[in-house]
């Protein structure tokens, strides 16, 4: 059965490359990827020999413990993409759950970045280990600490197929992946704050926490070598066995349940229907109020940005070395409004095929241009009090609460100045959103570079736009915040005719670009 799966994952490896070039260069990379890592891995880990004999093994159980979570997070974020993740493409095959578990193992291991963790792991062993001993200890280590973030991969991602293929699961999904992203800038936060300021009690207070964990508890034994290495050794094989075993259960439970997934949910008229402008500005208003309620894709860059802005708002109010004044509450603010405005670099993306009823219906540049209006407007009213939020919050911390109008002032203007940007990108740079499950895929194949470049060049657009209205503000000048919002609005309509001018006369071209197969 595990031979059959190895085979089965690897001729479909072999089916997703044939005949896609693009497909073909992405494998490629990410082969290469996977052996940079392996090797990196292998040499970087192997230098904790010249460490002193404690700060090795902490690093160890650190480093340990941050694979795991990197193989129980990683598949979570690709599930809908890798077909190997979902239990219930293997439901019609006449096969017991336990079975359907050790093939599932099988294809796990199958791969580039398994063996990059088992080449890192290797390095560790020689990193770590003090004498034979520790050294015939590791091997074994070795083999439970892979099997260990395999099987806790699995488990995870099994128990939760079900939720990750319903809108809600995807959503909470993306939280998540922010939350671990943010998490990942503590230590960073903590040492600009003062605490725990010699890297060495930081690393120490780490190791204190992840001491008894299975993944530190190996690489403790390989430190160790003796006789309460061996124990620990079989403590963390203890563990594998009973994950091993609720991942049986769990995924016996999952394929014998309904899929949630398929149920039909409630068509609900919006609450603010009633207070939009009548015509087709309301309509695209309250369309894209909805894009951004139902949207994952959306929702984790609005997200992403509210935490970025509150990372550095934190790190700047923290590091006495760093930028003063107004800046403070400012540069977290326009920040969050950079991000925010960003999404907009592709308008029609999200439409997809359906973008051929605005073909039909728009017979003007104006009506295009109304479209964009009306984008742009369902934006700034969902970001107008995240805005004001982070505003408010940055002046507050920064200790300065009269710093929080200019900061609001000069992110909403910067919003438009980003909004007006947008839309000429999306008409010049469009791109197709794949029809995925997954919350972090953002464009289809063969147009990562469009999707890149769009990107790109909408942030430095905005960037130069901004500059000659922002950076005063930013160096202490809060008087000219009062005209940022009025330059932003004026860039914002003429980006709008701007664009609606070149898409008009490419309606075709764009109806093709968002329509590709993903």
């Amino acid at each position: 059965m595990a031979w059959l799966f190895v085979r089965l994952k690897l001729r479909l490896i072999a089916g997703n490359l044939r005949g896609d070039a693009m497909r073909q260069v992405g494998f490629i990379l990410t082969l290469i990827g996977a052996a940079t890592a392996a090797c990196g891995g292998l040499a970087l880990t192997g230098l904790l020999r010249l460490a002193p004999p404690d700060i090795a093994t902490d690093v160890g159980m650190v480093l340990f413990t941050l694979l795991a979570l990197m193989w129980v997070v990683g598949p979570l974020l690709v599930f809908g993409v890798d077909e190997t993740l979902d239990p219930a493409r293997l439901a019609l095959f006449p096969l017991t759950a336990r079975q359907m578990a050790t093939g599932m193992f099988a294809a796990s291991v199958t791969g580039p970045w398994p063996l990059a963790t088992l080449f890192t792991l290797l390095g560790a062993v020689v990193g770590l280990a003090r004498g034979v001993s520790g050294v015939l200890i590791g091997l074994v280590a070795v083999v439970l600490q892979l099997a260990f973030c395999l099987v806790a991969s699995r488990a995870v991602t099994t128990a939760l197929s079900r939720v990750l293929r319903t809108r809600r699961g995807r959503d909470l999904l993306a939280v998540g992946a922010v939350f671990v992203i943010l998490l990942t800038q503590v230590p960073n936060l903590l040492l600009n704050r003062g605490i725990g300021a010699a890297p060495r009690e930081l690393l120490a207070s780490l190791a204190g926490v992840v001491r008894w964990g299975p993944p530190a508890m190996a690489a403790h034994a390989i430190a160790d070598g003796s006789l309460a290495g061996l124990a620990e050794i079989a403590a963390v094989g203890v563990v594998v066995l009973v994950l091993a075993v609720v991942w049986i259960a769990v995924l016996r439970r999952t394929m014998a349940g309904s899929d949630s997934s398929t149920e039909v949910g409630s068509v609900r008229r919006s609450r603010f229907d009633g207070l939009l402008p009548a015509g087709p500005l309301g309509a695209v208003v309250s369309k894209e109020l909805k894009y951004l309620r139902r949207e994952p894709r959306g929702r984790m860059g609005w997200m992403a940005a509210v935490g970025i802005s509150a990372v550095l708002m934190f790190s700047l109010s923290g590091d006495s070395n760093s930028m003063a004044g107004p800046a403070l509450a400012v540069a977290p603010a326009c920040i969050g409004a950079l991000m925010i405005g960003l999404q907009g670099a592709n308008a029609f993306g999200i439409d997809g095929r359906a973008m051929w009823m605005n073909l039909i219906v728009y017979s003007s540049p104006r009506d295009l241009r109304t479209d964009f209006a009306g984008r742009q407007l369902a934006v700034s009213l969902a970001a107008a009090p995240l805005l004001a939020v982070l505003s408010i919050a940055g002046a507050v911390i920064a200790g300065r609460p009269v710093w929080a109008l200019p900061a609001l002032l000069a992110s909403l203007g910067l919003l438009q100045i980003a909004l007006g940007v947008g839309a000429v990108t999306s008409v010049v740079l469009p791109y197709t959103y794949p029809e995925r499950l997954n919350a972090f895929t953002s464009a289809a194949p063969g147009q990562g570079g469009v999707a890149f470049a769009g990107s790109f060049g909408a942030m430095l657009g905005t960037s130069a736009l901004s500059a000659p209205v922002v950076v005063p503000v930013l160096f202490g000048l809060t008087w000219v915040s009062l005209l940022v919002v009025p330059y932003g609005l004026a860039v914002g309509l003429g980006g709008r005719r701007l664009a609606a001018t070149i898409g008009y006369a490419r309606f075709p071209e764009l109806l093709a670009a968002v329509s590709r197969p993903s």
